[in-house]
């Protein structure tokens, strides 16, 4: 069995996820990257690799808008490794119009909650077995454009705002954290979510949305994506978080969320939702 910590990370062949996964590979964690295409990931995890020789840069196929995906890369992790360290839930999306994931699920929700809800559920023993496991869960603070949070339209909403169902799910995001640190306090697995920052990356620039012209004109002023990775960084590899848990981090310290984000019947209910809806 490998000395090194593994981490496991969704979207790790480009933006913050790929500076994550490089700056947690020179920390000494070995990487198993979650990514969709692997034709783009494949020169990435390569790039890694080489820049970190005693470490092992693992890549498996994942999309998380696709529950069998899910299932699939999970049986895939167990089939290589014997524990994780770390579990960072980093893919997301931002879409200009209303689609539905393979599952039936308007995709925001599904790529960005269902799909971590699944991965991490199926992943728990593994992390039972790791050293100071962690499970980071990136939001963002788009969760406080969420409007109104009604739980039985988030799988199919009536109707749709791309800020919305981005905000939403966001939302969703520190709710099922939140939720998550509570079931995991007897396990010493820690979990928290955190604003990455608005990162100057390709994400949501081709989206077509008001949200992707937004980005682009802001582009100049926003963070590097090395600087919008740092939360997740010291999330998952910081002694001084080693015991913490239940909260949402922005620039590495903790930062109060809307209080729709800290209801706790919310957090409850979205978990027996979706736990539901993956068949859980």
């Amino acid at each position: 069995m490998t000395s090194s910590r593994i981490c496991v990370i969704t979207g790790a062949n480009s933006g913050i996820g790929k500076i994550t996964a490089q700056e947690l590979a020179k920390k000494g964690f070995d990487i198993i990257m979650l990514c969709r295409n692997l034709d783009k990931a494949r020169p990435v995890q390569q790039e890694i690799q080489a820049a970190n020789p005693a470490q092992k840069i693992d890549l498996i196929r994942c999309d998380v808008a696709s529950m069998a995906s899910v299932r699939e890369a999970a049986g895939e992790v167990h089939a290589r490794v014997e524990h994780i360290d770390v579990l960072i839930n980093n893919a997301g999306l931002v879409i200009a119009n209303e689609q539905y994931s393979p599952d039936g699920f308007e995709l925001t929700f599904a790529t960005n909650h269902l799909g971590a809800f699944l991965l991490t559920n199926l992943l728990l023993d593994l992390l039972r077995k790791g050293r100071d496991p962690r499970v980071i869960t990136v939001s963002s603070e788009a969760h406080r454009f969420a409007g109104d949070f009604r739980l039985d339209e988030l799988a199919r909403p009536k109707s749709y705002s791309s800020i919305k169902a981005y905000g939403k799910s966001k939302l969703c995001n520190i709710l099922f954290a939140n939720e998550l640190s509570q079931r995991l306090l007897d396990d010493g697995i820690t979990s928290n979510s955190l604003h990455p920052g608005t990162v100057s990356t390709n994400f949501g620039a081709d989206s077509g949305t008001v949200f992707g012209t937004l980005l682009n004109l802001a582009r100049p002023f926003l963070k590097t994506p090395e600087q919008g990775a740092a939360t997740s960084i010291y999330l998952a590899a910081s002694p001084a978080v080693e015991h913490v848990t239940g909260l949402y981090f922005s620039d590495s310290k903790p930062k109060t969320t809307t209080k729709d984000a800290q209801n706790g019947f919310y957090a409850k209910r979205l978990w027996e939702m979706s736990a539901e809806m993956v068949g859980e």
